[in-house]
C-alpha cells in the first residue's frame, strides 16, 4: 500500500475549519498520482507513452471530518487490474483514525483521442503484482 501525508490548510476548509468535501478528492488524486510516480510511471511518462487514467467511477464514504492543521495519511492500494481499468482502494487517515474510505476506478485511455484502450502489457503486470486487499 502505498501512502502520503498531507497537511490540511485553510484553503482546503470551509468557513468553520472542516475540510470541504471536494478537497477530499484533491487529496485522493494526489496519492494515486504519487503512487504511479513511484513506480516510474508518472503521468507525464505516461503521457509520453500515449496512456492518460481518467476517473470513470468513485464511491466515497465520509466517516469523520478532518479539521484545519490535521496531518493526514492519505493511501492507494491497487484493489483490481483489467486490461483497461484499475481500482485503487483509498483511505483517509488521521492517525488511527479513518476519516474516509473511497473506491475509484480509473480508466485506461489513449492520449492522442481519448478513446478506451488496452494497459500495455508490462504496465499491466506490474499493476497486477501489487493488486492486494480482499479482491486480490
Amino acid at each position: 500500500m502505498f501512502s502520503i501525508p498531507i497537511r490540511v490548510y485553510w484553503e482546503d476548509t470551509d468557513a468553520g475549519g472542516v475540510v470541504y468535501h471536494a478537497r477530499y478528492v484533491a487529496f485522493l488524486e494526489r496519492a494515486r498520482s504519487d503512487a504511479l510516480r513511484a513506480m516510474g510511471r508518472g503521468q507525464q511518462a505516461l503521457q509520453q507513452a500515449g496512456l492518460v487514467f481518467a476517473v470513470h467511477s468513485m464511491r466515497v464514504d465520509f466517516l469523520r471530518p478532518a479539521r484545519l492543521d490535521d496531518l493526514l495519511e492519505v493511501t492507494a492500494e491497487v484493489a483490481r487490474v483489467g486490461r483497461a481499468s484499475v481500482v485503487f482502494s483509498q483511505r483517509i487517515l488521521r492517525g488511527e483514525e479513518l476519516l474516509l474510505a473511497a473506491e475509484v476506478k480509473v480508466a485506461a485511455l489513449r492520449a492522442a483521442d481519448f478513446r478506451p484502450c488496452a494497459v500495455e502489457e508490462s504496465l499491466y503486470e506490474e499493476l497486477k503484482s501489487m493488486q492486494g486487499g480482499p479482491n486480490a
